[in-house]
């Protein structure tokens, strides 16, 4: 196979398919599922459901602790029906609230944290195959310990590890949560490249 570039990527070039309908199936607080009526040139008209994220992206913050330990939020996942280790993450609660403001407050609610300074340094699509959900990832550091209401549950449900030590978790697929996977390898490969931090005090 020649492996000649036979154009220059454009993620915005003209789409290959035409979108006909959209109906809203289901509404939820953080997704709406909709109905999606297409039309191509290749196939035909075909039909999709696609998960539709409200109020903004999802958010996910990895800390680094003054002594370099990073905390992980131990969580039951309904779903795939396992425990889950990840970095606190979340969602707007109301429409208008910031990536910025989401990662403050999700990291004192699920940690007990605050940090000095919190920086975005990855935005991904989580999956673009059927959802319009991003997540933004922050790192944060200046971390001081706060009272978060609920410091039974933080001490109960908070575990700390080195990067080193949560790589290798990642490695071995004890870690299989995929925004927390990025933000561990961030940490341990770049530790010292979180460039871009807003200092917030």
């Amino acid at each position: 196979m020649s492996k000649a570039t036979y154009r220059r990527f454009d993620p915005w070039r003209a789409a290959p398919v035409t979108e006909e309908s959209r109906e809203t199936i289901l509404s939820g607080h953080y997704f709406d599922i909709d109905r999606t009526s297409f039309d191509s040139r290749d196939i035909g008209h075909f039909e999709r459901l696609i998960l539709h994220k409200n109020n903004g992206d999802s958010v996910g913050v990895i800390g680094l602790t003054d002594d370099g330990l990073i905390p992980l939020v131990e969580q039951y996942r309904i779903p795939v029906h396992r425990w889950t280790l990840e970095i606190p993450a979340g969602h707007a609660i109301k429409q208008g609230e910031r990536p910025l403001d989401v990662a403050k407050r999700k990291l004192a609610e699920e940690v007990g944290y605050e940090a000095e300074h919190l920086a975005q340094f990855c935005r991904f699509i989580n999956t673009p195959s059927y959802s319009t959900q991003y997540t933004a990832l922050f790192f944060a550091s200046g971390l001081k310990a706060v009272h978060a209401g609920n410091d039974d549950a933080l001490m109960s449900s908070v575990r700390y590890f080195t990067p080193e030590e949560a790589f290798h978790m990642v490695k071995n697929g004890t870690i299989l949560d995929a925004k927390s996977i990025i933000a561990i390898q961030r940490v341990y490969f770049a530790p010292n490249h979180m460039v871009g931090d807003e200092h917030l005090s």
